[in-house]
């Protein structure tokens, strides 16, 4: 089958490719053995089936390659899907993993006193300056936003920013580093995203594969 007939489905590198991967194999879709060894240099692997490959890219590209078209089904976290807010993706199913939250976090001594509710100006270090800016223009209050891809937790003690939001799970690695989380921007989970101009014009073929997705995550909840 040529290449460009092919449904292709990005699935994000990382920690969620963990929890993703067994909700993928249960849905019924086998990646070639190359997909777990850790020492190849392939980004787009063959599937059990011939007309399915699957590509392993950044867990924030997952939503790009979807929304134009290069990919036609992923998995993302609905933090990039706010952060990027494409008109061109449908997220039909929350997968129920990845779960944490999107949180503004600062240091220990300033957090003993400070009150969130007074802020009239914030500066942030964050991957998510749009989500951030939006959050707090909700509430009168302008944050201007520092981007920074990762170690958001170095900001605050080499005066970067005061604050950072990023993502938080445990909490631990804000803990380890003197920070501490004051206020939730949002719950965050991994949905399957569909690549809207697709699902109009292969709706049969991408249909059943959400539908099967669907069962998998109605199963485990069931469990």
């Amino acid at each position: 089958m040529p290449s460009q007939d092919k449904l292709v489905i990005a699935l994000p590198k990382g920690r969620i490719l963990d929890e993703a991967l067994p909700l993928v194999r249960a849905a019924g879709i086998e990646p070639e053995p190359a997909f777990e060894d850790p020492h190849t240099r392939l980004l787009r692997f063959a599937t059990n089936h011939p007309s399915i490959d699957i590509i392993r890219v950044r867990s924030f590209d997952v939503a790009t390659f979807v929304a134009f078209g290069a990919a036609h089904l992923g998995i993302a976290g609905n933090d990039v899907l706010m952060e990027f807010d494409y008109s061109e993706l449908y997220a039909p199913l929350d997968l129920g993993i990845g779960r944490c939250r999107l949180s503004v976090a600062e240091p220990d001594d300033i957090a003993a006193t400070d009150d969130p509710g007074q802020w009239s100006h914030v500066r942030i270090a964050t991957k998510y300056p749009e989500v951030t800016k939006r959050h707090f223009a909700q509430r009168g209050v302008q944050a201007e936003c520092v981007k920074l891809n990762g170690a958001m937790e170095l900001a605050p003690s080499l005066g970067l920013c005061s604050r950072i939001v990023d993502l938080v799970s445990s909490g631990a690695t804000l803990r380890a580093n003197g920070l501490k989380e004051v206020e939730v921007l949002a719950q965050i989970s991994s949905r399957l995203i569909v690549n809207r101009p697709a699902l109009k014009t292969r709706p049969g073929e991408l249909t059943g594969w959400i539908e099967a997705f669907r069962r998998v995550v109605g199963e485990g909840a069931a469990r």
